[in-house]
């Protein structure tokens, strides 16, 4: 695992040295191992190295090819390049310099061409390619987007890295907020691809290849989808029983984990205790040879520590357990890092817990397996079967256009008097026994014109026809892509597609990467997530019960009542916090000098927000997290 950076300049893009190496510095905590540059010609290509597989100098970057056509920084794993090293030396004997899967990667493309090669390997990557003998450069990004890659165009010249915070050394960018990015950040909680928060400055979006020529037009094209595999997945699904889907899946879990276990350094296993952590560790265990190390994060709040339940599974299955627990304060002193950690918004309370649990790793391991994923493919969260139920009952409503137009413009006064007997379902939204604020919540649900965009405003934090943000223009809906028949189907591959790479992996990205920790997610092994769409979806999901199949195959290692209870979200209690101990932290973010510094927001509506908030008028949290962590992220670099 590594952080990378480059350049390709020209006419009205050039880079000092001391610029270029304050951009590796900057990311030098993705890999404290080594530090490599290779410039050429105006091209200049850098690599940060977090060592894991072929720990000695023949797995320094940049790389060459064995034929000198190809030059290489690369940052992730190829987790089946023995086999494609297997597969070249049967087409003509390969002179190996080291076992890196880099070496793999290069000579493979050299054999086969950048987006062939692409499609032969499974891994989580990110990297850039220079072709010396054709003079351009290729980007690409893995499947699902555990990776990140940002870049930039500017004059003829071309910047990128793995984080944003490599390009804010880079001078000549003239880096820039996009207010339409922080419009889309209140929106998703994230700034969704292909955006960044900067202006012209863009994520590759996953399964994406970037070829580009200097002085020509830039060409990005999917090398896979998402949605073709969901489309044959979904034209094949035949009836099957619960056993055979069970020994399948067995079986796919069983060979990601092992791919996934290969590493030169200590590899070891988040256990949390629920159904994937639990699942990915007990293949893990079958698959070695000894006890596997159990990583587990205990927290002193009752409410929120599963660290017993983790333990008594580790016992079961027989792991080498390792466990602490965080204190209240430890946590909260998380909080004024996160700005600084993330080169982007991130508007994810659980990003606290997440930093902690890699923390904790690191210690430890250079590794670690991750139960992500299991939600997204399998049908766990709430929302899969509770949006579908929600669309079904608004859908019926006769002129919701009308009666989301007057609630809107009903005060909260009048509605909490006028309608003060559906206090039940004011509680259910949060509003803590007022009416009003839970029906100017949910009303901009009600006129939603299909189940994906109910989806959508559903996970909004502000209301996107309701900006906050001064000066944002209108912006364009998500393309939805393949909408299959079946309502779960739907939910799932949009989550996949948007909150997964947006929110989920880039959180666990910057939060192990900040500590120097490679994580590795087995159930988002491509054959694991199409084996998952291509089952009936009663296999996935009964009544208010997701993730059926996981919890079958998961009995076949762990008996179930260690593992059968609700879902507990990895999130602190924001509210306490916020309006305790965190309270003069977020005024001083939230005072009127601080919001006014940059003038992106509507002061006096956020001031009003945070007022309502102290005096217990709202239980949003969410959307005062995602607040801070705005202003946060501008505070780290004095914005």
């Amino acid at each position: 695992m590594c952080g990378i950076a480059g350049i390709v300049e020209g006419k009205g893009f050039e880079v000092p040295r001391a610029q270029f190496a304050a951009a590796l510095e900057a990311i030098r905590y993705r890999g404290p191992d080594d530090e490599g540059v290779w410039s050429e010609e105006g091209v200049t290509l850098g690599q940060r190295r977090l060592s894991i597989v072929d720990l000695s100098p023949a797995g320094h970057q940049p790389m060459m090819s064995a034929d000198e056509r190809f030059v290489i920084t690369y940052n992730g794993e190829i987790y089946n390049h023995r086999a494609l090293r297997e597969e070249l030396d049967l087409v003509a004997q390969h002179n190996w310099r080291g076992g890196s899967d880099t070496e793999v990667l290069l000579e493979l493309i050299s054999r086969y061409g950048v987006e062939k090669a692409l499609q032969k390997v499974d891994g989580m990557f990110a990297f850039a390619l220079w072709d010396r003998r054709e003079k351009r450069i290729f980007l690409a990004r893995d499947r699902f987007g555990e990776k990140p890659l940002f870049y930039a165009f500017r004059g003829e010249g071309l910047a990128f890295g793995s984080e944003l915070t490599a390009l804010e050394p880079i001078k000549a960018l003239n880096l820039r907020i996009s207010r339409d990015s922080v419009a889309r950040y209140f929106t998703c909680g994230y700034v969704p691809a292909p955006h960044s928060i900067y202006e012209d400055v863009f994520k590759l979006p996953p399964g994406c290849l970037l070829t580009w020529t200097p002085g020509g037009e830039a060409k990005i094209v999917p090398y896979w989808s998402l949605d073709d595999m969901a489309r044959g997945a979904i034209a094949e699904r035949r009836p099957m029983s619960m056993a055979d889907a069970v020994d399948e899946l067995d079986r796919l879990i069983q060979a990601s984990v092992a791919e996934r276990m290969v590493a030169d350094v200590p590899v070891g296993v988040f256990l949390s205790g629920g159904i994937d952590s639990s699942l990915v560790t007990a293949a893990m265990q079958k698959c070695a040879s000894q006890p596997v190390t159990t990583l587990t994060l205990g927290f002193e709040d009752p409410r929120f520590n599963e660290a017993g339940h983790a333990r008594a599974i580790a016992q079961h299955l027989g792991t080498r357990h390792i466990e602490e627990t965080v204190t209240v304060e430890q946590a909260r002193s998380v909080v004024c890092k996160l700005g600084r950690m993330y080169d982007e918004p991130l508007a994810d309370s659980s990003q606290i817990p997440t930093f902690l649990v890699c923390e904790m790793a690191r210690k430890h391991v250079t590794v670690a397996l991750s139960g992500d994923g299991g939600d997204e493919g399998f049908a766990g969260y709430r929302r899969h079967f509770a949006t579908p139920a929600l669309w079904r009952r608004i859908s019926k409503v006769p002129m919701r256009g009308l009666a989301r137009s007057a609630i809107d413009t009903t005060p909260l006064t009048a509605l909490n008097v006028g309608l003060g007997f559906l206090k039940g379902f004011s509680d259910r939204y949060g509003a803590g026994g007022d009416v009003g604020p839970a029906l100017k919540r949910v009303a901009p649900w009600l006129d939603a014109s299909s189940l994906i965009e109910l989806h959508e405003r559903t996970l909004e934090k502000w209301p996107s026809d309701d900006p906050v943000v001064l000066g944002a223009g209108e912006l364009n809906g998500r393309d939805h892509g393949f909408l299959p028949e079946d309502e779960v189907d739907q939910l799932c591959l949009h989550d996949m597609r948007n909150y997964l790479p947006g929110d989920i992996l880039a959180k666990v990205d910057r939060a192990s990467m900040a500590v120097s920790l490679e994580t590795r997610i087995p159930l988002l092994d491509p054959d694991v997530v199409k084996f998952a769409l291509s089952l009936p979806v009663e296999l996935r999901l009964q009544g208010a019960r997701g993730k059926l199949i996981l919890r079958e195959t998961l009995k076949r290692y762990v008996p179930e009542h260690l593992f059968d209870r609700p879902k507990t979200g990895f999130a602190p209690p924001l509210e306490g916090w916020l309006l305790g101990p965190l309270r003069e932290w977020a005024e001083d973010l939230l005072s009127p000098s601080e919001l006014s510094r940059h003038g992106l927001l509507d002061v006096e509506r956020v001031r009003r927000f945070w007022a309502h908030y102290q005096r217990g008028g709202t239980t949003e949290d969410a959307r005062v997290w995602s607040l801070l962590q705005l202003q946060s992220w501008m505070s780290a670099r004095g914005l």
